[in-house]
């Protein structure tokens, strides 16, 4: 589990704060969107749950411990990130890329065990990309590097998942399986999921719970049903929005002026 409590961020330069005064908490098997327009500080704080920044106010506990005491080894075992960009400086396969989500229980100087690659083709098979283990990273589509960062972060075994508009590359199918396929496997292995997305349809789709960040605070905060009406919409994006709803699905797009 992981609770938010009054978390406020300023740039060590900057005047004005980027997030300010967020507050929130996920459950074990429950997936978390922020949803927000650019600049609304949603990578700013998917940065500060990871560690990356630390917080000018409030503070992050994960687990029952707060972020700002753990070295970087404790990080590693509580939180596994995927990234928005991920370009490989090496044509490593894909099993050593899974592979490389082990780092945090492997020792200094030691190799990877039969424990850690069984681990890794473990990760493999739960994200089906096992058929791909021999192929070099440089030679995967958008859709395959983003399972196998995912099969990477599942081979690091951490309770809590953080993703960073994993289907910003990705086609309109690889959108619904990459985000189907997260979903399911943080019901299976009761993970906390935290990710942030632009398209409210997705989030309405997949989320247990969207939290709408307007200029660094929270806009609204529940369940997709709850939270993504026309008019908190329309706040969010300063445009006019619609939802239709259809046989139980909703629908947001944007009204012509």
């Amino acid at each position: 589990m992981i609770r938010v409590e009054g978390v406020t961020f300023r740039h060590p330069q900057g005047a004005a704060a980027v997030l300010r005064d967020v507050s929130f908490a996920v459950a074990p098997g429950r997936l978390v969107v922020l949803l927000g327009p650019n600049g609304s500080g949603k990578t700013t704080l998917l940065r500060c749950l990871a560690g990356l920044w630390s917080p000018t106010a409030g503070r992050i506990v994960i687990d029952g411990r707060d972020l700002r005491h753990l070295s970087h080894r404790q990080r590693a075992a509580l939180l596994a990130v995927v990234p928005q960009e991920h370009a490989p400086a090496f044509p490593y396969t894909v099993q050593e890329a899974v592979l490389m989500g082990r780092a945090p229980h492997i020792r200094v100087y030691a190799g990877p065990s039969s424990a850690d690659r069984w681990a890794a083709r473990v990760a493999m098979e739960a994200v089906g990309i096992s058929a791909l283990a021999a192929r070099p990273t440089s030679r995967l589509s958008g859709g395959e590097r983003q399972l196998t960062l995912i099969a990477r972060t599942l081979a690091q075994e951490a309770p809590l998942l953080l993703l960073d508009e994993p289907t910003s590359h990705l086609d309109f199918r690889n959108q619904h399986r990459v985000l189907a396929l997260v979903k399911r496997i943080a019901a299976e292995k009761a993970l906390t999921v935290v990710m942030t997305l632009h398209d409210p349809n997705l989030a309405a789709a997949f989320a247990h719970q969207v939290i709408m960040l307007k200029d660094g605070a929270i806009l609204a905060g529940g369940e997709p049903e709850t939270v993504l009406t026309e008019d908190r919409l329309c706040r969010l994006y300063d445009m006019p929005m619609g939802v239709l709803t259809h046989a139980g699905h909703r629908l947001m797009f944007a009204r012509q002026p």
